[in-house]
């Protein structure tokens, strides 16, 4: 077998593998490394002894998935202040023809699959998205398949438990709701935020301590409305400050730019036609990962 050959396979299969690490981690950075240390493993493989390549991978880059994300965990939790996963630039718009896939990588998903613990979050991610049997994923985790399916089904009880139900958004619903809000936060009409604003929105902004952020989530429209207001107010004396629509996450996200230097990406959650949640990153850590767009696939 030719060095080749074990590229094309891999590069056939990794949008797919990249979307299986990104879930997992939350991160298009540390799954950037994850398939590149998966790949070296990769090439060492006699491609002889490979029944299914699509499952072999999914294990071998699962396993690095969890290896690292129990690595981060303590810096997790040394975080300051809120900690969002790194948004995910898109370099296509189709995802949401896949519903279940444009759901597992929106950012309400990626926060709540955070409070699974790695193996749940695993198992759940390869069950429920990519529909792996359970064979593969007892050997990705390294369980027996009994226990990898008593771990789906807490994991799939925990995650019904506490998601919103998936309603997709017409695009063009999107894109209205999205330019009313950026024009009425930017010219200051607090009647319309508000009317755009669910009653209970919330407002989530992660600066790992690097960036002035609020450490504390703003709950309830009118404080959400009040604290956008003064937030684009001082934002409207920084020098140079450029705005842009882009598709991260599979929603629509503002991208903020001082000059050229990028300060900040703003997504916003749509549910019954009002926004529910603002996620704002600002940590300079996080905004590496949006200057390349990625694809994704299952």
């Amino acid at each position: 077998m030719t060095a080749d050959e074990h590229a094309e396979r891999f590069t056939v299969l990794r949008p797919l593998l990249f979307t299986i690490v990104y879930e997992i981690l939350g991160s298009a950075t540390e799954s950037d490394d994850v398939l590149q240390d998966s790949y070296l493993r990769w090439a060492e493989v006699d491609l002889a002894t490979v029944r299914d390549t699509k499952s072999y991978l999914a294990r071998l880059v699962t396993r690095q998935a969890l290896n690292a994300l129990r690595s981060c965990a303590r810096r997790r939790e040394d975080y300051i202040g809120p900690w969002l996963p790194e948004p995910l630039l898109l370099d296509e718009h189709d995802a949401s023809a896949d519903v279940v896939l444009a759901e597992s990588v929106s950012m309400a998903m990626l926060v709540l699959l955070e409070t699974l613990t790695p193996d749940e979050r695993a198992v759940f991610v390869l069950r429920e998205v990519f529909g792996f049997d359970y064979a593969d994923i007892a050997a990705a985790v390294g369980k027996p398949v009994m226990t990898a399916r008593q771990v789906a089904h807490r994991a799939r009880e925990h995650v019904q438990a506490r998601r919103k139900r998936f309603e997709p958004v017409d695009a063009a619903k999107i894109a209205q709701i999205t330019e009313q809000f950026m024009t009425a936060a930017t010219t200051g009409d607090t009647d319309v935020l508000l009317s755009l604003l669910a009653q209970d929105a919330t407002w989530i902004a992660d600066s790992g301590g690097k960036a002035i952020a609020s450490r504390r989530p703003v709950v309830g429209a009118e404080k959400v409305a009040g604290f956008l207001m003064d937030l684009f107010h001082r934002a409207s004396r920084t020098p140079n400050l450029r705005i842009a629509m882009v598709n991260c996450n599979n929603a629509p996200a503002m991208v903020v730019y001082s000059d050229d230097h990028l300060k900040g990406v703003f997504l916003i959650e749509i549910s019954d036609g009002k926004i529910s949640t603002l996620y704002a990153i600002r940590n300079p850590d996080k905004l590496a990962a949006v200057t390349v767009a990625r694809q994704i696939s299952r």
